[in-house]
């Protein structure tokens, strides 16, 4: 099933895919673990590109664009999810350099009107060989150049050389 298939409904920018919470999801509190938000948010970035065809199938000498690492993350909790369901990650690109892209997330309600977290992650991709820095193909940067915020689009700080 694509992504635009299961997306319940619709964001100005980017992009609001579902994510479910299970039951042992939840910690001894009965609320989600902290854990669980970036989990969530990784589940629905993975979902979004295998939805554009890429995929790793754990040969990184062919994983291209899927060969990347985290540099830095980010999650603020604004409240607690207390039951499990069916609730979405609002994903956008906030920042897309030549190897570098930053992207950020929302854990929200499935039609998008409630914050449970939000954050970013900035992604180096990198050469499975050298393990440097390589650009991004342009097959990846068009597809990620279509979830910029339309305030860094507009202009171009979204777009930078690093």
């Amino acid at each position: 099933m694509s992504v635009e298939a299961l997306q319940t409904t619709t964001v100005p920018y980017g992009e609001l895919v579902p994510v479910t919470v299970h039951f042992d999801d939840l910690d001894a509190l009965g609320m989600l673990h902290n854990s669980r938000y970036p989990l969530l948010a990784e589940r629905a970035w993975a979902e979004y590109w295998h939805g554009h065809g890429f995929s790793f199938d754990g040969d990184w000498a062919a994983a291209g664009d899927m060969c990347n690492v985290i540099k830095e993350m980010r999650v603020s909790y604004e409240r607690p999810v207390t039951r499990p369901g069916r609730y979405a990650a609002h994903l956008w690109v906030s920042r897309l350099g030549r190897t570098g892209l930053t992207y950020g997330f929302r854990l929200c309600s499935a039609d998008g009107t409630e914050t449970y977290a939000q954050g970013h992650r900035v992604l180096v991709r990198i050469d499975a060989q050298t393990l440097r820095p390589t650009p991004w193909s342009d097959r990846a940067r068009t597809i990620a150049a279509g979830l910029l915020r339309p305030e860094e689009a507009a202009t171009g700080a979204g777009a930078d050389a690093a």
